[in-house]
């Protein structure tokens, strides 16, 4: 059996599709359109592009650093630079970044007020165990890390 490190019980992409699905499956029940125009589109792409160059940048310099992007694996290494000097979970906000302009694409308000529950699940049910773990393996560091940079932006 896979030992979790970090205590979270679902991969990360995971919970944004489930929460993607659950908002799809509430509009096919109650469907609630917004707005559809042509900046909606071009920003839920911007959106969605901004998402995927944050995770290939924050991806590739953890793979570069020899670090594990695996939210069940051990960190080699405390990263600080690229864009952990905004925030703390990069790769989160991607996700979450893509999630909002597919929620803009799809004209889905239900994908907008699932959008707090979302965060919400992250934070507790990952992010907060990941920050224990590293907390844990770079004692003090982590902390004054944690002082300077936020934990989404």
């Amino acid at each position: 059996m896979l030992k979790r490190t970090t205590g979270v019980i679902l991969p990360p992409p995971v919970i944004y599709l489930l929460f993607l699905a659950a908002a799809w499956l509430l509009d096919a029940l109650l469907p609630v359109a917004l707005p559809q125009t042509l900046w909606t589109h071009y920003f839920g792409w911007g959106l969605v592009d901004a998402g995927l160059l944050l995770m290939l940048w924050a991806g590739l310099l953890m793979l570069r650093r020899k670090t594990t992007v695996n939210p069940y694996g051990k960190p080699a290494r405390l990263l600080s630079d690229g864009p952990f000097r905004f925030s703390r979970n990069p790769i989160y906000l991607a996700d979450t970044l893509i999630y909002c302009g597919i929620a803009l694409l799809w004209g889905n308000l239900w994908a907008w007020l699932l959008l707090p529950a979302l965060i919400l699940c992250m934070q507790r049910g990952v992010i907060v165990h990941e920050e224990r773990l590293l907390a844990e393996l770079f004692g003090d560091d982590y902390l004054e890390y944690c002082r300077r940079v936020r934990r989404w932006l």
